[in-house]
């Protein structure tokens, strides 16, 4: 026999060839057919949008970091030409580590196998497979043809991602490099967003442009979760009519299309805006989607109109939070306050409760005044403190010398500060919960009067008068200031009561009030507003400051 020894075993199998092209990844393209801002690897840019950009927001690109030796695709730009050209190179990039993957040669391991789920008819033969200590999982030979499996699993919408349709994805028309109206601007997964564009119209070609019919925006089904055949059809919510002269008249029959008609030289039910109304749940799956619309007419004088187009999200099954303000707090709008359960240092899961609850817990509230003006049936009865508004509510307390002091003084304070008082105050009108450095610790002071005469006993204080101050500053831009809260304090006034003759009685005033106070720097002598400049710079004219 021949010597075979210091032979290896031959192996008939040649490895794959590798699957990652790192000149073709971008993991900063986002937008769907449109140039990203400073990525340098987005292929829809134009040499002449590359001259606009002044850094490279991902200079290097490579594939899986586990690898010893890989390739790597390093982007950069030529400042010193005229104008600024983007530089490509391929280079070779070894990896340092001595714990490296050599060669990406087992094909079965490049994708995601869903794994076989035993059955009574294929348990014994898993149990010869995989029962012993070790197992050889690598397929008898390397030419078998190992397609990527079928997607069985659903693939979850991420923040972001382009919602899927049917047939692309849905549309949010929105301008791009002018103010005309672009419909290759996808929607995004949780991305709240509000555009206004102008569309080029015509009376006689209104029945056929699809931007100004109904159907165009929402007949496609949106995809339940990315990649799958699961669909979920748009609703129609509601049909808003403009007459030419802006008068709008809300339609009873929602669910009814109105498509573009010509009648009189009139073009009638052209969309001029759309909002898309999503709910999604906490697994990333859209269930529901609405969308809302304003139809009005163009004449044939019109050469244009202005399209607006909004879309928002809420999670299914809970209730929406409402807002103040965004950012800056509007006048007449209630302050949003809460309290922490858990005490500080405060875990951003559980903060706030009350913004959890109910809207009428979530607010801060003074007492509010009755037609009785009687502080033992006004219990109870709360208004909510609005943002600029400076309030004095109160009632009268009639004391007789039955009554006893320590039941009399909690019911009070009862009455003065309420149930429930709140621990926090939200800095601006759109603070969110998880935002810990948002919210305002309120501030308690505690102020003793001169003694008012009673049949009490002189050692017994009662609260007589609540008062919340709310400092806030403007904030931001001089040319559009928001209102931001940095400080509140809630003082407590009471007196000592002090006996009075038996049979005798007194009424004495309880007073509550909220006084808003500006502490904005005064702006300094001789300060001229900037001049307005009505140009459009470049989206990165200021990178790398914002």
């Amino acid at each position: 026999p021949a010597d075979t020894r210091g032979a290896a075993p031959a192996r008939a199998y040649s490895a794959p060839a590798p699957v990652t092209d790192v000149a073709r990844l971008c993991v900063c393209d986002l937008l769907v057919a449109q140039c990203d801002i400073s990525c340098c690897c987005d292929p829809d840019c134009s040499p002449e949008e590359f001259g606009l950009f002044t850094a490279c927001s991902v200079p290097v690109v490579t594939g899986d970091s586990h690898l010893c030796r890989q390739k790597a695709a390093v982007y950069s730009l030529d400042v010193e030409a005229n104008p600024p050209e983007r530089i490509f190179q391929l280079t070779d990039q070894v990896n340092p580590s001595i714990f490296c993957i050599h060669a990406t040669n087992y094909k079965q391991a490049l994708y995601l196998r869903s794994p076989e789920m035993p059955t009574p008819e294929n348990f014994d033969d898993l149990l010869n497979k995989f029962g012993s200590s070790a197992f050889n999982a690598e397929p008898e030979s390397w030419t078998v043809d190992t397609d990527p499996p079928e997607a069985n699993e659903t693939q979850r919408y991420e923040y972001g991602l382009p919602i899927q349709t049917e047939d692309a994805f849905l549309r949010l028309p929105s301008p791009v490099v002018s103010s005309w109206c672009s419909d290759a601007n996808p929607a995004g997964f949780l991305v709240n967003q509000a555009t206004e564009c102008i569309r080029s119209v015509s009376v006689e070609k209104c029945e056929s442009t699809r931007a100004l019919n109904m159907l165009f925006y929402i007949n496609s089904s949106i995809l339940a979760v990315s990649m799958f055949v699961f669909q979920v059809n748009i609703s129609v919510q509601s049909v808003v009519v403009q007459s030419l002269a802006g008068t709008r008249t809300l339609l009873k029959g929602a669910d009814v299309l109105r498509l573009p008609l010509i009648l009189d030289g009139l073009c009638l039910n052209v969309v001029l805006g759309v909002s898309y109304h999503i709910t999604y749940t906490d697994t990333g799956e859209i269930r529901e989607a609405a969308a809302a619309f304003v139809l009005g007419a163009i004449t044939k004088e019109t050469l244009s109109i202005q399209q607006s187009f909004q879309i928002s999200f809420t999670q299914a099954d809970t209730k929406p939070v409402p807002l103040s303000g965004n950012p800056g707090y509007v006048v007449g709008l209630p302050v949003r306050a809460g309290f922490n359960p858990q005490g500080y240092p405060f875990p951003a899961e559980f903060l706030f409760a009350a913004l959890a609850s109910s809207h009428k817990h979530s607010q801060l509230s003074i007492l509010q005044s009755t037609p009785t003006q009687d502080c033992l049936a006004a219990q109870g009865a709360r208004a909510p403190v609005l943002f600029g508004h400076n309030v004095v509510s109160g009632c009268k307390l009639r004391i007789t010398a039955a009554m006893k002091c320590q039941p009399l003084a909690q019911t009070l304070l009862d009455v003065l500060k309420g149930q429930s008082f709140p621990e926090y105050v939200a800095s601006f009108g759109n603070s969110q919960a998880q935002d810990v450095l948002d919210w305002v610790p309120i501030t308690h002071l505690h102020v003793s009067e001169q003694r008012i005469p009673n049949t009490l006993q002189s050692s017994c204080q009662i609260p007589v008068s609540f008062g919340i101050e709310v400092k806030w500053t403007k904030y931001g831009s001089l040319v559009n200031p928001q209102a931001r809260i940095v400080n509140v304090t809630a003082t407590l006034t009471t007196s000592t009561l002090k006996q009075l003759p038996s049979g005798r009685e007194r009424t004495i005033p309880i007073t509550s009030s909220v006084v808003f106070t500006d502490i904005s720097s005064p702006a300094e002598p001789g300060y001229k507003a900037w001049p307005t400049i009505s140009i459009k710079l470049p989206f990165d004219f200021f990178y790398p400051f914002v």
